[in-house]
């Protein structure tokens, strides 16, 4: 039996799968003590970041993902990891890739992460010892053979003059589109107040624009989110609202308000904290062609799209549920660390 085994990745991530969708008392304490030390990262945020990576190691979708790749027993290589910590175990992808690839990973864990994914990856270690020195931690990275960074735009600049002379993945902002038609349900806004409020909208994959038809009427968009106030509660998110609503009423920018959320016309795909921008089409093939121009700035889009476009497309409430295969960026991880 090796690391690179696939039946042997395939029960270790899928019994990962379980064991974190099982009651744990050491993992609910970690979970309690997040909040005080990152007041974005709740219980409930940080349980629901837990149960959808249980999901996505079902082993099903394992088995699918896994045997599509060339997966040798080789020399492994050191590919170094800057993990994102922007919402709870956003970087975990990233280490799953690395080790189903047969290679080390050298990761930068976030400090505002660390901790939950030291947890999971220890949990990892007791099912599958094989596993373990292919994990290495390190404050400052050195020896890698391959770079996988995750940052903003301005940090990208960085990562390219650094890590530009190794094969890489450099990932930048991007934000997610929910497109709307007028013909949504109740159950479709609820379902799409998962996508926006998720996280607090801190991730790549929460809705931060919304397309919709040209004199578009916003009653039911709001009737159907109104569950979703209690957000408001959370003194960080209304910070953010309160501020930005001041800014647009002191500079009398034309925007709808419902008391937990801004609404403002704008092109852009990624809005302020707290606020949802949005844009009128004329026609679905507009709408399409807008989505096409903006397509790497977008990192899915919401809503019942035919086809048309090259970005990840989810149905409503699904954006924070990926599947093994929903690579960020569109760029195939496994495909890159698989050619190394």
């Amino acid at each position: 039996m090796s690391a690179t085994d696939k039946n042997y990745l395939v029960q270790a991530f899928s019994q990962l799968g379980n064991r974190l969708l099982l009651p744990d008392d050491n993992l609910s304490s970690l979970i309690q003590n997040e909040a005080f030390r990152n007041p974005w990262f709740t219980t409930e945020n940080v349980e629901h970041a837990i149960t959808a990576t249980g999901k996505m190691l079902n082993e099903a979708d394992l088995q699918q993902w896994l045997h599509s790749f060339d997966i040798k027993d080789h020399v492994p290589k050191k590919v170094g990891l800057i993990l994102a910590g922007n919402i709870p175990l956003v970087g975990f992808h990233d280490i799953l890739c690395v080790l189903a690839s047969g290679n080390t990973a050298l990761i930068k864990p976030s400090s505002q992460d660390d901790r939950l994914i030291k947890y999971v990856l220890q949990l990892l270690f007791e099912i599958a010892p094989l596993l373990k020195d292919r994990v290495i931690y390190t404050d400052r990275l050195t020896g890698f053979d391959a770079v996988i960074a995750t940052g903003s735009n301005n940090t990208s600049r960085y990562f390219d003059y650094y890590f530009g002379k190794v094969p890489n993945i450099i990932r930048k902002n991007r934000n997610s589109v929910a497109l709307l038609t007028g013909f949504e349900a109740a159950e479709d806004f609820a379902a799409l107040g998962h996508d926006i409020f998720d996280y607090f909208g801190l991730g790549c994959r929460n809705v931060s624009a919304l397309l919709v038809p040209k004199d578009y009427k916003f009653d039911s968009f709001f009737e159907g989110i109104q569950q979703f106030e209690t957000v408001a509660m959370h003194s960080k998110y209304n910070n953010n609202y309160d501020y930005n609503k001041a800014i647009y009423l002191v500079n009398r920018d034309k925007h709808l308000d419902n008391g937990f959320l801004l609404l403002k016309e704008d092109e852009r795909i990624a809005s302020p904290l707290a606020v949802v921008y949005f844009r009128y089409y004329e026609t679905l093939d507009d709408a399409i062609t807008i989505l096409r121009e903006q397509e790497d700035q977008i990192q899915c889009v919401v809503g019942k799209v035919a086809g048309g476009i090259s970005n990840q497309v989810v149905d409503f409430g699904n954006s924070q549920a990926p599947r093994l295969w929903d690579y960020a960026d569109g760029v195939d991880t496994m495909q890159f660390l698989c050619s190394l």
